[in-house]
């Protein structure tokens, strides 16, 4: 049986010049009463994003979670984040999600998101990433992985 986990493929966007990029859907879930994007679902679609562009760098996070050595385990924490929300997203709409690494350094990486409905700008976000290790300690992005990020460790 094939590992598709790190297989991209429609469903995990695409890998551009400028970063990684994602559509989504907005459903019935994702707002409140009035059919607005519910500020908290935000969240989600970011986490999707940064997500699927690890994805497509070809690293399963499952696998590097799982090593056998928890020392040498890699997970990736948000530590910080900052959100500009300028327009809300409604029922049905088709989101873009944009993800680029803007910094890596050592135990950490900075990246910059955002989600737009077409040409609008709906969502700016600053998300600094902490990477950790199987006891939750900080730990260096493996080289491999910066690499593929385009920004040397």
């Amino acid at each position: 049986m094939r590992d598709v986990s790190t297989t991209p493929h429609e469903l995990a966007g695409e890998l551009t010049d400028a970063g990684h990029v994602l559509r989504q859907r907005v459903y019935y879930e994702d707002t409140d009463f009035s059919g607005v994007v519910y500020h908290a679902r935000y969240l989600h679609f970011l986490e999707r994003g940064r997500t699927d562009m690890i994805r497509h760098l070809g690293v399963a996070q499952s696998a590097i979670h799982a090593v056998g050595d928890p020392a040498e385990a890699v997970a990736f924490v948000v530590r910080r984040m900052e959100i500009d929300f300028r327009s809300p997203a409604r029922m049905d709409d088709v989101l873009i999600i944009s993800t680029q690494a803007d910094e890596v350094r050592g135990a950490r990486m900075t990246l910059h998101q955002e989600i737009r409905r077409e040409e609008d700008l709906l969502i700016s976000a600053k998300v600094q990433v902490a990477v950790v290790n199987g006891f939750g300690r900080p730990r260096r992005l493996p080289d491999a992985l910066a690499a593929r990020l385009r920004i040397s460790p």
